[in-house]
């Protein structure tokens, strides 16, 4: 049944586009006719030692791509075109790849392995393929076995192991698979390809090992072979190791107390004398202790008295120790390593880790880290000043606020200054930490703050000043004159200490928008991200009058890119990016200057303008919608109330585009929140166009295509159209109730032991009784009865949630609050009809009980209004 496809392959990967194309096309008729078939042949070219390399290699990745997707959706269909082979064909493909691994040629061991991950993930769930384990575990056993068929099957185990739940395997499998993982690592026995195949293997199998790890004489096993793997000689394999140790401080932190010492001295000599990959892995360790502390004492704060897994204070113990060697690490600076954000070297790593370390202990870094700030901060080199500065600015997070305020007003001073330095690197870490001191000291609000009106203008003055410097510092500036913004929001009267100064921050920034020296438009996106917060927090008593002279000059500039000369590809997407910073500067104003009646009429006198410029916006992407301009146009909406209807009949195709783009699934999530405002503005105006909104959002729930994210926002969207248009709802109730009652089966069956499952299952639990509460509030007043035959199954979905939340510890209140409303909603507007629903489904009493007992107000006062409607309902 296989095919000889060699030379279909090969073509496949010709210069000549022409060959290309048709081979491409043959291969894909060939799948499309014959699955089984094509992966047979592709498994038997992988496996043949004969072929040559390139048609070997391409076999493997459409054989990979053949079973796996990145795409959730995607990949559950492939997985079912697998499952749907026939067994004796699957069979065959299977001992073809296993034979692969003792191929001579290390490319294709290396795809084999992969593959037989792939599918192995697909079987292994459905009690299917269980002598795999075996199978490769004979191979390391074997006398004689090549060096190769051991790394290759050793790589295997360990792609299975990332591939499957640790639930999948049995006890005994596991013991097996970390034997044989642990010898592979044995430096006497095995060669460096194996030894390296061995520990990352072990990586992905740590997730498995839980039961070895609570046995002592196992651990200890464990243990001492990954910190002798972590002296090898080579590189590669004690980078592998200290990544091991980094997972198991995050796996296993309460078991590690007997082997703290040895791992402190094994990453002290890293960091201090290894290799960057080894130091980066050595640090990080230390990194995912303070993360087990962290949520530790998170957990301690939230259940005083109860107690929680053992807290063994490592990071407390290292301490006189610990933070000298990462005040070190802040000297290697590299030359250019302000320029580039993505860079992560030593110095980068030990700051990081450096500011987890005070998040740990508090006031307790202070005296350990501040005479390193003040021996270092003056001298000459600037590798100290700027090590000085970095060591002050990661500590911020951590030590209490009295401690912390002493040292930044007596630093400030010196800080400012420094913002002068002749050194673009300690100008660049100043002004970072500058931007650290506002968004955590600065909160007036709360009633502190660093920044007081006698330092006020010299602050200003320093940023305005420094906004004007490289890029790379620029756009840190930006940074803290954003949380200086930040921190005068719901500030009272303190906000107003900002107002005299907005005006020439707003500038600067238009200023440095402009500029054209920021190599890529990082720096552009930084200074509108600044304005718009500049504006969000601005006293709009005080501002209105600047803000309203900002919006001419934002939408002039919005103008302008309609207008922009378009090329090539990056020309596009040059403009896009502005449009989209522009875009989200006009809704922050809109929204600014609309949230008070005395500033609201600048924004519908321009309403007109602003809604042509963002209909010309779409116009420039033809095929897609801008997600800044619909959110805008959200915005508009709000403002612009009933008026907004004028622009529908324009405005209307963009809006089916948005709901029709399955690919940007963000867009199409942005649009059903946008028909959302639009049915808050315009009620039953918006009827005329629910037909078509309505049929696109059953579409978006039924496809396949789209991303699982979109679909709540969609339950919540039929509510705020049943809510707008009332009665005329009725035509659409059999097909949304429908769907609604889908999804809440679904709610029913979904594996919630995966937090982000869990997540989603919250998300769509809320979002279906939204649903059900704006369409019981529509029919209230008329044909309410239309609902009756669905009350029984919404109350059976209520029951099912209480039941599950009472089992679980993480209750949601968001969900809780939703279900206790559309409860009282449901009693509200069919009033007496649900009296005998009510006798029969008792629960409700427990659970209004349970609210009512909650600290949280707003549900109290629901489940006070719901009790009052559903004891109406049983009276009358």
């Amino acid at each position: 049944m296989a095919m000889e496809i060699t030379q279909f392959l090969l073509a496949a990967q010709s210069a000549d586009a022409r060959v290309r194309t048709e081979a491409e096309s043959t291969l894909r008729q060939f799948q499309e006719q014959n699955l089984p078939g094509f992966l047979l042949s592709l498994s038997v070219e992988l496996a043949n030692n004969e072929k040559p390399p390139e048609s070997r290699r391409l076999a493997g990745i459409v054989l990979k791509n053949s079973l796996d997707a990145k795409d959730a959706v995607t990949k559950e269909r492939l997985a079912q075109q697998w499952m749907a082979i026939d067994i004796s064909i699957k069979s065959q493909i299977k001992d073809f790849l296993l034979r692969t691994l003792g191929s001579h040629v290390p490319e294709a061991r290396h795809t084999s392995a992969q593959v037989i991950a792939k599918i192995a993930s697909i079987e292994i769930p459905q009690k299917q393929w269980p002598d795999l384990i075996g199978i490769l575990l004979k191979n390391m056993t074997l006398k004689d076995s090549p060096a190769g068929l051991r790394q290759a099957t050793l790589e295997t185990l360990g792609y299975v192991c990332e591939e499957i739940s640790h639930r999948e395997l049995e006890q005994a499998e596991v013991n097996d698979v970390l034997t044989a993982v642990v010898q592979g690592m044995n430096l006497a026995e095995n060669n460096a390809e194996v030894r390296l195949a061995a520990t990352r293997a072990l990586y992905n199998a740590l997730d498995f090992a839980e039961t070895n790890f609570q046995n002592e004489m196992e651990r200890n096993y464990i243990m001492k072979m990954v910190c002798e793997t972590a002296m090898s000689k080579e590189i590669e394999i004690r980078q592998a190791a200290f990544e091991c140790l980094v997972s198991i401080a995050s796996t296993y932190y309460e078991v590690l107390e007997p082997y703290m010492q040895h791992l402190f001295e094994l990453t002290s000599n890293a960091v201090k004398g290894d290799e960057e990959p080894v130091a980066l892995q050595a640090i990080e360790f230390w990194s995912s202790i303070c993360d087990e502390e962290i949520e530790l004492q998170e957990f301690e704060s939230e259940n005083s008295g109860e107690s929680g897994p053992p807290h063994s204070c490592f990071i407390e113990k290292a301490l006189s120790s610990l933070v000298p060697m990462l005040l070190d690490t802040l000297l290697k600076q590299e030359e250019d390593q302000d320029q580039d954000d993505s860079i992560w070297n030593v110095s980068m790593a030990g700051g990081t880790c450096l500011g987890l370390v005070a998040r740990t202990v508090g006031d307790s870094i202070l005296p350990l880290v501040m005479p390193f700030v003040e021996a270092n901060i003056l001298k000459p080199d600037w590798h100290c000043r700027e090590a000085a500065t970095f060591a002050f600015g990661s500590i911020l997070e951590g030590p209490t606020l009295d401690k912390l305020s002493l040292l930044v007003h007596s630093g400030l001073d010196f800080l400012l200054r420094a913002m002068r330095d002749e050194n673009n690197h300690v100008k660049d870490t100043t002004a970072w930490t500058l931007s650290r001191i506002f968004e955590l000291l600065h909160s007036p609000a709360a009633g502190y703050s660093v920044i007081s009106s006698e330092n006020l203008q010299r602050i200003v003055e320093v940023l305005v000043e420094s906004i004007k410097d490289a890029p790379n510092v620029a756009e840190k500036v930006c940074g803290a004159i954003y949380y200086l913004a930040q921190g005068y929001e719901d500030a009272g009267t303190s906000s107003s200490l900002l107002t005299p100064y907005v005006p020439t921050i707003i500038d600067c920034l238009l200023t440095t928008a402009n500029r054209t020296d920021g190599g890529d438009s990082k720096l552009r996106s930084s200074a509108y991200e600044t304005l718009n917060e500049v504006v969000r927090c601005s006293n709009i008593a005080e501002t209105s009058q600047i803000i309203a002279q900002l919006l001419p000059v934002i939408m002039n500039k919005l103008g302008q890119t309609i207008e922009l000369q378009i090329v090539s590809l990056d020309d596009r997407e040059k403009q896009g990016d502005l449009q989209a910073s522009l875009c989200g500067v006009l809704q922050v104003i809109i929204q600014k200057l609309s949230s008070m009646d005395e500033t609201k009429p600048l924004i519908l006198q321009a309403a007109d303008q602003i809604m042509l410029l963002f209909l010309k916006v779409f116009a420039c992407r033809s095929s897609t919608v801008h997600e800044e301009a619909m959110l805008a146009i959200g915005s508009l909406a709000y403002a612009t109330g009933s008026e907004f209807g004028k622009y529908m009949p324009e405005f209307y195709k963009y809006l089916e585009m948005g709901l029709l783009n399955f690919e940007e699934y963000q867009v199409c999530a942005i649009t059903v929140g946008v028909v959302g405002d639009i049915c808050r503005a315009l009620d039953d105006k918006v009827l005329p166009y629910c037909d078509g909104i309505m049929n696109h959002l059953v579409k978006d729930l039924s496809s396949e295509e789209l991303h699982r994210s979109v679909k709540p926002p969609i339950f919540s969207c039929f509510g705020d159209i049943a809510l707008a248009i009332g009665e005329h709802f009725e035509k659409y109730v059999p097909y949304a109730i429908q769907m609604m009652q889908g999804a809440a089966e679904l709610c029913a069956r979904m594996d919630t032991s995966d937090d982000e499952l869990l997540e989603y299952a919250n998300q769509l639990k809320r979002s279906i009784f939204e649903a059900y509460s704006g369409i019981l509030q529509g029919f209230k007043n008329s044909k309410s009865e239309i609902m009756l035959p669905y009350a029984k199954h919404l109350l059976q979905f209520i029951e099912m949630v209480f039941r599950e939340q009472q089992r679980e510890t993480q209750r949601d209140e968001s969900v809780t609050k939703a279900a206790v409303a559309v409860m009282g909603d449901l009693a509200d507007a069919l009033g007496p009809n649900t009296k005998m629903l009510f006798r029969d489904l008792a629960f409700y009493a427990d659970f209004l009980g349970e609210c009512l007992q909650s600290e949280d107000e707003q549900l109290k006062e629901t489940a006070t209004w719901t009790q009052g409607m559903i004891g109406r309902v049983m009276v009358s």
